[in-house]
């Protein structure tokens, strides 16, 4: 099964199996596609790992007989990413259709959220490992005089919790009536702290506080209030809380818009990659699965005439060869 290598994926739609399918290509190519086509979805495509497969050919012939079967409609090789953030990585998948395809066919299924899920990998919903008694802890001992079968030993006590008693009619504490000062309290009593000037009483917090509390609705921070109230002092302040009073006024931050819901990023469509060379491209950009420079080396060679004199040049050249390596 493919790891990052080019795992196979079935497309949809595919008619069923027959004795004649692939009848129209060549032997070799025949070879190769009834292969593949007999493989579990998830098994790995690449070149090297079908040539160990296929004794009747190395990788070069493999390789030629996957070009010619992605231009015959059977194939496409893509990658596409996965995960999001910094934990994106490509995967990529090799996509077959015993039917065979048009390039409109393969451009519009390509575009499809179908297509991104499927060469997505697939969550390990495997099943749990074996079971290795050699990694099972040693039992515990057993005790002397073992339980019956008809008596069950019962299950041990869980201890309770201590709770110290409290008298029926005590008074609760002073900590307990009173209640946690708000941020917006702590802020304007730490200002004396940092600035004598800015020295609060505790009911001058108190009267304070609901126009702090304002300014942290809006999204502010306690060190932003702080710093907005002692920014620019003059030298001398006769009354601190009319300063702040004023300050926390005018100085009111605005009203930020309510943020609004993050839109849906848009599925990424898969890129094609090319059969031959592996250059990846927009599924248009790659007619019959081949980048442009494979597809038109591919044409010219299909459309090349043989030379008669080459070829009966060759033939002469491997006479002389094979005549060479008789034994004297």
């Amino acid at each position: 099964m493919a790891k990052p290598g080019y795992g196979k994926r079935s497309t949809p739609g595919q008619q069923p199996r027959t004795r004649d399918d692939f009848a129209l290509l060549p032997t070799r190519e025949r070879y190769v596609a009834g292969f593949v086509d007999h493989l579990p979805d998830g098994a790995e495509m690449s070149v090297k790992q079908l040539a160990k497969q296929l004794p009747l050919y190395g990788q070069q012939a493999v390789s030629t007989s996957l070009k010619a079967l992605s231009v015959a409609g059977h194939l496409r090789r893509i990658r596409c990413s996965v995960g999001t953030g910094d934990e994106t990585r490509w995967v990529f998948r090799t996509f077959w259709s015993r039917t065979a395809r048009d390039n409109e066919w393969w451009n519009t299924y390509l575009a499809t959220e179908t297509a991104s899920q499927t060469a997505a990998p697939a969550p390990d919903t495997g099943p749990p490992p074996p079971w290795d008694a050699s990694e099972e802890p040693p039992p515990p001992a057993r005790p002397e005089s073992p339980p019956s079968a008809e008596q069950d030993p019962e299950p041990a006590a869980v201890p309770h919790q201590r709770t110290p008693r409290q008298a029926p009619d005590a008074e609760p504490t002073q900590a307990t009536r009173e209640a946690a000062p708000s941020p917006a309290y702590l802020a304007l009593a730490r200002l004396g702290r940092d600035d004598h000037r800015l020295a609060l009483s505790a009911d001058d917090c108190t009267t304070l506080e609901p126009l702090a509390t304002q300014w942290l609705d809006r999204g502010v921070t306690t060190d932003y209030l702080t710093n907005a109230l002692k920014a620019g002092l003059p030298a001398q302040v006769d009354s601190p809380v009319g300063l702040l009073r004023r300050r926390l006024i005018d100085k009111l931050p605005p009203q930020l818009p309510a943020a609004t819901p993050n839109t849906p990023t848009p599925t990424r469509r898969l890129l094609v990659e090319c059969t031959d060379c592996g250059r990846p491209g927009q599924p248009e950009a790659l007619p019959d699965g081949l980048c442009r420079p494979c597809h038109q080396n591919h044409t010219t060679t299909s459309d090349a005439t043989p030379d008669p004199t080459q070829i009966a040049a060759v033939k002469a050249h491997m006479a002389n060869l094979r005549d060479l390596l008789k034994p004297v």
